[in-house]
């Protein structure tokens, strides 16, 4: 049994954060992570009525066994405090919003794990916003799409992690087109192993593969990537700024990756963040890729104890089409 944060937990961090004065009254743990523990903290007090704790206890990561590909490459799984400074260093200074922190300490004094306390974003995501307020979320999509645009447009000649090189922020020589099509087909086998209908189309994905792959020219500019640019790893603040959250995996790296993804999780609203000059080489390379990397991880997550099971089945299933879908 899993044991979470609680409010005897918090209490200290959480007076050394927001002064000591303040009373912890109420503690809700945030569904949707899968390697670190988000947590909304309510207080009594102080000037904030609450703040956001991440923990990155081995208790919140719920990828079981092997939880990583590409060891020492930009799709290693990344966690942690360090990583997710860094990122917040690099954002903050192209003036990207994130969160302030309010509080940051891995020297496992306060808690046994790597952990930091955040401003809670007070309105809430823009996912939600695009349901509840379509208008609203427009103005927002486009703040988005300017902080996209200079992310993407900050050129660097490798790919790779924003951190130091000491933590990992070199990358190897193999080119990104190449990377991803060494990660789809480990995607491919392992899923081929999990789904019969990956494996009755197995060989026809794995020649679709490295038919798209070999279409593609060498590139020697990468910009910057969130990785996980969804709606719901977009917070909206007052001001009615986009706000990123989840923002570990930031790396130098393709942008038609992102906008692979972008495409597929925005949805109708994506137009507000498309550009031209996209690649569609590799926009189709990627796009077959990452459905596979979202047939597989799901269904690993599913021999653990992730919660949210229908949730993973339904992401499975969804891109298990899509990518069937892709076959000439």
């Amino acid at each position: 049994m899993r044991k979470f944060m609680e409010i005897g937990d918090l209490s200290g961090l959480i007076r050394d954060a927001l002064g000591p004065g303040c009373r912890v009254v109420a503690v809700d743990r945030l569904r949707g992570g899968s390697r670190k523990g988000v947590y909304r903290v309510r207080v009594d007090g102080a000037p904030a009525a609450s703040a956001i704790v991440y923990s990155w206890a081995e208790e919140e990561n719920f990828w079981p066994g092997r939880n990583g590909t590409d060891a020492g490459g930009p799709f290693t799984p990344v966690s942690g405090l360090a990583p997710f400074l860094a990122a917040r260093r690099k954002l903050d200074g192209l003036g990207a919003r994130v969160p302030r922190v309010l509080l940051a300490d891995d020297s496992r004094r306060r808690h046994p794990a790597d952990v930091a306390v955040v401003e809670d974003v007070p309105g809430g995501t823009l996912e939600a916003l695009l349901e509840s307020d379509p208008a609203r979320a427009a103005a927002v999509l486009d703040d988005l799409a300017a902080t996209v645009d200079v992310l993407h447009g900050h050129l660097a000649p490798r790919y790779g992690r924003p951190d130091p090189p000491e933590q990992g922020g070199t990358a190897s020589e193999v080119p990104c087109e190449r990377l991803v099509l060494d990660r789809a087909l480990r995607d491919l086998e392992e899923a081929s192993g999990r789904e019969r209908r990956v494996a009755a189309a197995r060989g026809r994905l794995r020649d679709r593969l490295h038919g798209l792959a070999a279409r593609v020219s060498p590139r020697a500019a990468h910009g910057l990537v969130h990785g996980e640019l969804g709606p719901d790893h977009v917070l909206v603040d007052a001001d009615g700024r986009a706000v990123l959250i989840d923002i570990e995996g930031l790396m130098h790296f393709d942008v038609e990756w992102e906008h692979v993804f972008l495409r597929l999780r925005f949805g109708p609203h994506y137009p507000a963040l498309s550009r031209p000059g996209l690649d569609p080489r590799r926009l189709d390379l990627y796009a077959l890729a990452m459905h596979l990397s979202l047939v597989t991880g799901p269904l690993r997550l599913l021999d653990g104890d992730h919660p949210d099971r229908a949730a993973l089945r339904g992401i499975a299933e969804h891109n298990l089409r899509e990518a069937l879908a892709l076959l000439p």
